[in-house]
């Protein structure tokens, strides 16, 4: 009973830790890293847990199966993880790079995306004469009333069709998008049916270089330019508003109305204005926070699916790490004894098999870490956001590297802790009669 009471306390004892590194900062990593340097460097007991680690790492070639093991298994979770994560990064640094404060989106009250929201002529008409809104060297409002619907196209390299998204604006809509740049040909002209298409699209898509005919919405399409965003629109093709809705019947209505502001604190005045006005029944936000609203429920889902795989393939490590440290324990009883007759304490053993195990556990981490990092930063990828594709690039960035190492190394805590504790225990004179 006391054994179990024991090993309970001990259990919860990891629980804790295990909890409290999950929220530590690399700075607390950092203090504990030194903390542990001045304790082996400056105290008997550190100077012996130094002496017995250098000895345990100096066999690992003896054990290389064994330490291989450890070394992949936590290799496997942390680039498991670590690519969940770039990827749920990636797509939620996509759609909200298109953000900003300065210019604001309206859609019909109660709408929680632009292919949910539909606005007369008289609403944009009155959007219009909102305050707030700028206004360019002739005193036009710098506001674009835009239409979005799915367009049917061949995926390159596949007989497989996919919906991409067609988004018919007005010619104000370039001024209101600064960081835009065409990159091949030209920008279509009001009136015509032609067709600029984002670079993500391009690659994603057949028939959308310069020159080519596209058929969309019973229509021939031309295309003539291509342009680089960097966000979501990447992944658009973009036409004159009136030309798409009359491809696909949509009258003289918008889904959306976007608008440059003079500046970042007049959203206040001109959402107040819009919720003031009876005729209206129409909800505004920055740009900025509707594309992080955008992007979270899909962001969150991909982070929840990414954790609940690390969990698991987390605890087959820890029981791999367990075997093969438990293993080494048992193959170096004799030599563990030896050390605890001549003087060697309990305390410097449990830390030099738990070294021994985060040093391999560190190792397979940032293995893991860079595989993903050479194979996935950068790599274009694409999902779906609602009815249409969205192109987005995995990120692989330092933070999530950190989050990956913290794993492997709490996994190589907990994986060492019991052989190490049990190394301590172990009746000097038992381990002699062992072997």
């Amino acid at each position: 009973m006391k054994k179990f009471l024991i090993n309970l306390g001990l259990l919860l004892l990891v629980v804790v830790a295990l909890v409290a590194w999950t929220v530590l900062p690399w700075i607390g990593a950092v203090a504990l890293a030194v903390a542990l340097a001045l304790w082996m460097a400056l105290t008997r007991g550190g100077r012996q847990a130094g002496s017995v680690t250098a000895v345990g790492v100096g066999t690992l070639r003896q054990r290389l199966g064994s330490s291989s093991v450890i070394v992949i298994g936590i290799a496997g979770v942390v680039g498991v993880l670590v690519a969940l994560l770039a990827m749920g990064q990636g797509f939620q640094a996509t759609l909200q790079s298109g953000g900003r404060d300065d210019t604001a989106i309206v859609l019909r009250g109660g709408s929680v995306s632009e292919s949910q929201s539909v606005l007369t002529r008289n609403d944009v008409d009155a959007i219009e004469q909102a305050p707030g809104i700028a206004r360019d060297a002739a005193g036009k409002p710098q506001v674009s009333a835009e239409l979005v619907v799915a367009a049917n196209l061949r995926k390159k390299g596949s007989d497989d069709d996919a919906n991409a998204q067609l988004r018919g604006l007005d010619d104000t809509a370039w001024a209101l998008r600064p960081t835009l740049k065409i990159v091949a040909g030209r920008k279509f002209k009001p009136g015509l049916n032609e067709l600029v298409v984002g670079q993500g699209a391009q690659r994603e898509f057949a028939g959308l270089d310069v020159g080519d005919e596209v058929k969309l919405g019973m229509q021939t399409w031309k295309v003539v330019g291509v342009f680089a965003s960097g966000d979501a629109y990447d992944s658009e093709l973009w036409a004159d508003r009136q030309e798409v809705a009359s491809a696909y019947r949509r009258g003289n209505s918008a889904e959306s109305v976007l608008v440059k502001l003079t500046g970042a604190g007049a959203f206040a005045a001109f959402k107040a204005a819009l919720a003031s006005d009876p005729k209206l029944k129409v909800e505004a936000d920055t740009t900025r926070a509707f594309f992080a609203r955008q992007s979270e429920g899909l962001a969150k889902m991909i982070r929840v699916v990414g954790l609940t795989v690390g969990v698991i393939m987390a605890i087959g490590a820890v029981f791999g790490a367990l075997n093969c440290m438990f293993a080494a324990v048992a193959a170096r009883s004799r030599e563990i004894a030896t050390l605890r007759a001549i003087g060697f304490r309990g305390g410097p053993v449990v830390v030099s098999v738990m070294l021994e195990t985060m040093l391999l556990a560190l190792l397979g981490g940032l293995l893991g870490a860079l595989v993903v990092w050479l194979v996935f930063d950068g790599y274009t990828a694409s999902t779906l956001n609602g009815l249409t594709d969205v192109m987005f690039q995995f990120k692989v960035a330092p933070a999530l590297i950190w989050t990956g190492l913290k794993w492997a190394l709490a996994i190589g805590f907990a994986g060492g802790l019991f052989p190490a504790v049990r190394a301590a225990r172990m009746p000097v004179t038992t381990a002699l009669r062992e072997l």
